[in-house]
């Protein structure tokens, strides 16, 4: 038992998950190849990501191929944070952490901590870094309010936020589903980035974190156009998990 704790609490070593590494560099041309194959994209705006220094992608999330297409599309090395229940299986496990994906326990506690250490550590290494501040996959296609930790980290490390809305992956890849419908559309919008100059000579006040984050949210849904729902997003039942 207490051996499984040990593992448990290393899984969660932000040394050991470091986020972007060069395998995704030799990784997302491959991917590019077999997605425009088997799928047609619409992408805009991604030439507005730096070419260098520290940035945070924000995106709404309605399919698991959401984080696979923008990493696939991105410019350069992206940071991904994922859902820790992938670690339990080594196949994700060994394949999500070498493209990228720094594991991340949704129930709070050390492991989200060290989780959220390892992310500082990727945007103050100058790196690209994405997020999905609704915390989970919509499933009933709407948005959901944010969570605060893309403004916590905007705040703190001043940043471009760039609010990025993305459709149709959940008419290829549903949620709770495992298998991709081929021949379908994806479109993926890179938005304006956000002026942060009016929340950083605020950043002290509590109710600035909140205030950014529902700018970002705004900023999605203009891109999407989905219907908002002022309330956090459902967590999906233990009776329809998938391994996806």
């Amino acid at each position: 038992m207490g051996e499984s704790v040990l593992r448990k609490k290393a899984e969660f070593d932000p040394t050991k998950y470091v986020g972007a590494t060069k395998f995704q560099t030799r990784f997302r041309p491959f991917c590019r190849f077999f997605a425009r194959l088997f799928f047609r994209f619409t992408l805009e705006g991604f030439d507005q990501i730096p070419k260098n220094g520290p940035a945070i992608l924000c995106a709404n999330h309605i399919s698991f191929l959401d984080s696979v297409f923008l990493l696939t599309f991105s410019p350069r090395n992206m940071s991904v944070v994922g859902k820790s229940e992938y670690m339990d299986s080594w196949k994700t496990r060994w394949l999500f952490t070498k493209i990228g994906m720094i594991p991340l326990d949704r129930s709070g506690g050390e492991s989200a901590t060290s989780a959220m250490v390892a992310v500082e550590r990727v945007l103050s290494r100058g790196e690209l870094f994405g997020i999905f501040p609704e915390g989970t996959r919509s499933r009933d296609g709407r948005l959901y309010k944010g969570r605060t930790g893309a403004a916590r980290l905007a705040l703190k490390f001043g940043c471009p936020v760039f609010p990025v809305g993305i459709t149709g992956t959940s008419e290829i890849m549903a949620p709770d589903t495992v298998t991709p419908k081929f021949g379908k559309r994806c479109k993926i919008v890179i938005g304006q980035p956000i002026d942060l100059s009016g929340y950083l000579s605020r950043a002290e006040q509590p109710e600035v974190l909140r205030e950014l984050t529902d700018e970002i949210m705004t900023r999605i849904q203009a891109l999407t156009k989905q219907e908002y729902v002022n309330d956090y997003a459902p967590k999906r039942s233990s009776a329809n998990r998938t391994h996806i």
